[in-house]
């Protein structure tokens, strides 16, 4: 059974998607970026607060669906520039425990939505 998974603490979807998608035990999250959801505007202050912003995105993304990143089996990073790796990893890596941390591929893009630096997806199982 397929549940979706949509929270206003979160950005909207800005395409034909949602914020993820529970079926059975596993959540399946869109990647996000870093809009700030209050506001609807990016943060791209600097490579740290925009990945921070995104990591915060999937925080509630996972919360309205009663998980935490410790839940979180599987990540996938896709960047501009793999010369910002060492901070994006610094960011990521403060929102898990290292002996619990989930698998992870990281991977430079060409190019992403809104020109962002960074967008992150996840998997979960409770």
């Amino acid at each position: 059974m397929k549940k979706i998974i949509n929270t206003p603490n979160a950005p909207a979807p800005i395409g034909p998607y949602n914020q993820a998608i529970l079926s059975g035990n596993t959540l399946y999250t869109s990647g996000q970026i870093a809009i700030n959801p209050a506001t609807s505007e990016l943060v791209l202050t600097n490579i740290k607060t925009e990945t921070k912003q995104v990591m915060q995105n999937l925080k509630a993304v996972l919360e309205a669906a009663n998980m935490t990143f410790d839940d979180v089996i599987k990540s996938s990073i896709f960047i501009s520039n793999m010369d910002d790796f060492a901070q994006i990893n610094e960011v990521y890596g403060s929102y898990f425990d290292e002996a619990n941390a989930p698998a992870r591929e990281t991977v430079q893009v060409a190019r992403l939505p809104k020109n962002v630096n960074v967008e992150i997806s996840m998997i979960a199982v409770k």
